[in-house]
């Protein structure tokens, strides 16, 4: 059943050229939510096998190369799905209003979202790379045609890097099926690969899916992104599109190569800790609203990267459940800043937005804002303290020292969200306010809607995150690399 997430999706991409531009965006709706709800009707399902990689389809499709189209979902698949569903539904509300080359528009971003879907939910190595590759394109021009603030720079610095990884990637595929004879994720991992080849392989791998993931040094393309793309744009890279390489990295890179992975995962928590700590403290020295998000969502993918190194089920859980969190919670505060705010003001200044009065002009902007900076900063009740505190517990046992240190990563992460909420929001009763403003347009009921679907999202799994971890750690639980 939930194969039909990417063939209603890439349905819905087809539908969108073949009918006139003003069925676009119901179109795109219809898949979108369409999408979710196939998600939602399988993660509320009592059959399913949680914490196996269980086949759902699988068809020969290069029987020469033992290739097959070949499906499998677990409880983190599951879990990312849903966040993907959400993601999509809440983008294309708050782009209801895109007219130029609307059917372009809508075409591009259900095939970013098909193309996720079939990542998640790939257990053929070939046909995972072949999904992963396949996103990179729409990403280019949805920005590029659709974006502002240095499009072009910013499309193609995000593609540049994005290929480089692939390259990776790439290499890292062929040494898998070369030395394990195989491309069947689940024979893979049974697979034991020699230790000599694990250390080389594994960095290569997990490098290659990591820079998707934001990890520093190699996270310049992220805030670049994420400010140069549309609205939607910004909500699927941080939502889902960086997801892509985070699960891609536990699925294959650790999974295949557990060895390798202990070997080199001392690196990677110090390696997502100046991550969390340095994108926070750039954060607070931005101006742009949106370069302020985008480094956030940096610091925060840190904290997934540090989860998975831990190697321990509780840090490793935390991370996926990270995954989910900040999915819903970068794509709301993208979606305040994009299109609530800049729509309306023309611009992301903080020193320009604080000389607005838009706490009274927008008050469901600014009550949105404040909820989203409010999980953002992982304040108790909403999902990004549930990850954060199973992340952190999770490093306690394997790593002491490097909590202390994200500890003060964690205050530059309030500093900069309350810096950013204060400017844009609270400071229009000082001087430099602008009583003669003229009215503004009041926040459309898609974008109420969109806004409150991942408000909904944050706070239900923040209250009970149960939910979520309960599917997620048999998952966790089951992969080789545990110690």
């Amino acid at each position: 059943m939930i194969a039909w997430t990417i063939y209603i999706t890439f349905a819905g991409a087809l539908i969108v050229l073949i009918f006139p531009r003003s069925f676009a965006r119901w179109i795109a709706l219809t898949a979108a939510v369409a999408g979710l709800l196939v998600g939602l009707a399988m993660f509320f399902r009592r059959d399913v096998d949680l914490g196996h990689f269980t086949t759902i389809v699988r068809v020969p499709w290069i029987p020469a190369l033992g290739m097959n189209y070949h499906l499998a979902v677990d409880g983190i698949s599951l879990t990312l799905v849903l966040v993907t569903g959400l993601a999509a539904t809440s983008a294309i509300l708050f782009s209801w209003d895109v007219s130029d080359r609307a059917k372009e528009f809508f075409f591009w971003l259900l095939l970013v979202v098909g193309g996720s879907y079939g990542v998640f939910l790939s257990a053929d190595l070939f046909l995972l790379f072949l999904f992963y590759e396949l996103v990179i394109v729409p990403k280019y021009f949805l920005i590029a045609i659709f974006g502002s603030t240095n499009k072009e720079y910013g499309a193609m610095k995000l593609t540049l890097y994005s290929f480089f990884g692939g390259a990776l990637v790439f290499l890292g595929v062929i040494v898998a099926y070369v030395a394990g004879g195989s491309f069947d994720l689940n024979q893979l991992s049974q697979f034991q690969f020699p230790s000599s080849l694990q250390a080389w392989a594994f960095p290569v791998l997990f490098l290659g899916f990591a820079v998707l993931a934001g990890i520093w040094p190699l996270h310049t393309w992220a805030p670049t992104g994420h400010v140069a793309a549309p609205t939607a744009g910004s909500m699927l890279l941080a939502g889902i599109v960086m997801k892509l390489g985070a699960y891609a990295a536990l699925r294959v890179a650790m999974n295949l190569f557990p060895d390798g992975f202990h070997m080199w995962r001392n690196l990677v928590a110090v390696l997502a800790v100046i991550g969390i700590v340095y994108a926070a403290a750039v954060a607070l020295r931005q101006r742009d609203l949106k370069f302020v998000i985008g480094y956030s969502s940096v610091s925060h993918m840190g904290f997934v990267l540090l989860g998975l190194a831990t190697a321990n089920a509780l840090g490793v859980s935390g991370a996926v459940l990270q995954m989910f969190s900040h999915g819903v919670i970068g794509a709301l505060l993208f979606a305040v800043a994009g299109t609530m705010i800049y729509r309306r003001t023309h611009t992301r200044d903080l020193d320009a937005l604080s000389a607005i009065d838009l706490r009274h002009a927008l008050p469901f902007a600014a009550f949105t804002f404040v909820v989203a900076s409010a999980a953002s900063m992982g304040i108790p009740g909403f999902s990004g303290f549930a990850a954060e505190i199973t992340i952190l517990i999770g490093t306690w046992k394997a790593y002491p020292a490097a909590v202390w240190i994200v500890g003060a990563g964690m205050v530059l992460v309030a500093a900069f969200t309350l810096r950013a909420l204060k400017r844009s929001f609270f400071d229009a009763d000082s001087t430099n306010s602008n009583p003669s403003q003229p009215p503004m347009e009041p926040i459309t009921i898609p974008e109420k809607l969109g806004a409150g679907l991942l408000m909904f999202a944050t706070l239900a799994v923040g209250l009970y995150p149960k939910i979520l971890l309960d599917r997620i750690q048999p998952a966790v639980e089951a992969m080789r690399f545990l110690r």
